[in-house]
């Protein structure tokens, strides 16, 4: 167990400790290959990417612990408090297991299945707020969108459901600490997910929408879907080579605006016009990094007109873009960025900085400055530009 962080509020218990038998693995599903990785490496991924730091607790079946320990270890890279413990004959029981070494600082737990390898990190951030907003039990799904007929065990068709009332859900499912802990406590019989647990309990559960990419790898048709997924064009890593991208972003000063640059606020600037928070640092290496998959540009993929991202720091974009990239194939080298303006002075936080921008993408970040010697708009003091490069890496 590492324990670099030493207060998490936000727990991922992951249950890794199924059997695979309808994949048609001769190994656990969790341990099975998708485009050169583990499902759990690229479930932990998830986790890793989470905007909040949280306690990792793998559950895996007992003669596989050593390398689920190993797999943890390398996809978190020493980034979170990380448990691996042995798994039980059923899920409820893994769970139990999982929930047994929580951190006593946890109020908030995620149970999420290893087998939906790539939910994005923002679902993961998503069903933590709404706990924390709601005070109970949330889960994420999605409407049906099939017609459902209830059937009897001959196929004889007996009615028609209405499907506006059903949702199909996914994972992470989250829960207040005491609540989740409480229904395992008074369990009477094994349900099919831990909401039914807390629900049999007595308390409230909520769907939040969830994201098609949660779906749960099963058989080998839902095993070849997510290596497409993997490998869609302007997304492929099969090559193996790094891929370098650059970008820019200037942004005029507004007066009216606080100052957020590099992932910082600057008290007493004068800020800088834009559609979100104007960091021209932060634009200008979501760029970089789009630019390196082949995934566009910040204009086509955020876009102006969304009201989403209105007002939005810089670090959401930088979220999002890292789990774009990733979900391309990608994992992030380093980047460089280099600020051209005159104010403002920018040495005194170069270190804040960087470990700002080096926290929420999960790499190295360099940012230099540099002024024109009062030539062009910057010189002039109009505005900020800013250059980044990035590398990419295959996963």
């Amino acid at each position: 167990m590492s324990s670099s962080i030493p207060d998490p509020r936000v727990a991922v218990v992951v249950v890794a400790a199924g059997s695979g038998t309808r994949l048609g693995a001769a190994l656990p599903k969790a341990f099975v290959a998708l485009a050169g990785r583990t499902l759990l490496e690229r479930s932990l991924d998830a986790v890793h990417g989470m905007a909040e730091p949280a306690q990792t607790i793998v559950v895996a079946p007992a003669e596989r612990v050593p390398e689920a320990q190993a797999l943890a270890d390398a996809a978190l890279g020493g980034s979170a408090r990380l448990d691996v413990v042995a798994g039980g004959d059923t899920r409820q029981r893994s769970v139990a297991a999982g929930l047994a070494v929580l951190a006593p600082t946890v109020e908030v737990v995620l149970v999420h299945d290893a087998a939906r390898a790539l939910t994005p990190s923002s679902l993961f951030d998503a069903v933590v707020s709404a706990v924390r907003a709601a005070g109970h039990g949330v889960i994420p799904g999605l409407p049906v969108s099939d017609t459902i007929k209830r059937v009897s065990r001959d196929g004889a068709v007996h009615e028609t459901v209405d499907r506006s009332e059903l949702s199909a859900i996914q994972t992470p499912q989250g829960f207040p600490r005491d609540q989740l802990l409480a229904a395992y406590a008074a369990a009477e019989r094994d349900e099919t997910d831990d909401a039914g647990l807390v629900a049999a309990a007595g308390h409230p559960v909520a769907v939040v929408p969830g994201d098609a990419h949660a779906f749960k790898i099963t058989t080998p048709w839902d095993l070849r879907r997510a290596e497409e997924l993997l490998g869609a064009p302007g997304a492929s890593a099969a090559s193996g080579a790094p891929r370098i991208g650059f970008g820019s972003d200037t942004h005029a000063f507004d007066a009216g605006a606080e100052l957020w640059l590099a992932g910082l606020h600057w008290p007493g600037e004068k800020g800088l016009a834009g559609h979100s928070d104007g960091d021209a640092v932060a634009h200008a290496i979501v760029d970089a990094l789009l630019s390196a998959a082949g995934l566009g540009d910040i204009g086509s993929v955020f876009g102006t007109g969304d009201p989403r991202f209105a007002d939005a720091r810089g670090a959401v974009f930088l979220a999002e873009t890292r789990r774009l990239v990733e979900a391309a194939g990608y994992r992030i080298g380093n980047v460089s960025v280099q600020i051209i303006g005159n104010r403002p002075i920018f040495s005194p936080r170069r270190a804040e900085a960087q470990e700002a921008l080096s926290a929420v993408l999960g790499a190295p970040v360099s940012v230099s400055a540099t002024t024109t010697d009062r030539l062009g708009f910057t010189g002039r003091g109009e505005g900020v530009a800013a250059l980044a490069t990035g590398l990419l890496l295959p996963r």
